[in-house]
């Protein structure tokens, strides 16, 4: 069937962002800073060509990984090419958790990143997007 409804995993943000009309949307949208943070886990990445792209500036991905065995209340943190950088920190997701899982759309931008050998320090400010 052609014209069959489906679910999808997508947020709504994305289905609208993701296409056209997210040109459209763009403008009416305003980022609310929450709170300023880091990024958790860099050590663990397997490919480390993922943050020979990170900058300030950079804008990141937030995405729930509610099967996470070790957090239930897990984030990915993401490039824009979304690709995993880390998490947002265990010690800070509670809240983050709750509004994503009510549909609210997060976001992240670089403040700062220096990589220190295995570890990549990336300080983040995580943002609220409303329309």
């Amino acid at each position: 069937m052609e014209n069959e409804l489906t679910v999808g995993k997508e947020n709504m943000i994305s289905l609208v962002t993701d296409n056209p009309l997210g040109e459209l949307i763009k403008p009416l949208a305003h980022e609310i800073l929450l709170f300023d943070s880091y990024v958790a886990g860099t050590s663990h990445i397997k490919d480390e060509s993922v943050f020979d792209e990170i900058r300030e500036g950079d804008v990141l991905v937030l995405q729930r990984e509610p099967e996470n065995r070790f957090d239930e209340n897990a984030i990915l943190v993401l490039d824009e090419k979304k690709r995993k950088l880390g998490y947002i920190p265990e010690k800070d997701n509670v809240v983050f958790t709750r509004l994503m899982d009510a549909g609210k759309y997060l976001t992240a931008k670089v403040n700062y990143y220096e990589p220190k050998g295995v570890f990549k320090q990336i300080n983040i400010s995580i943002y609220l997007v409303d329309f």
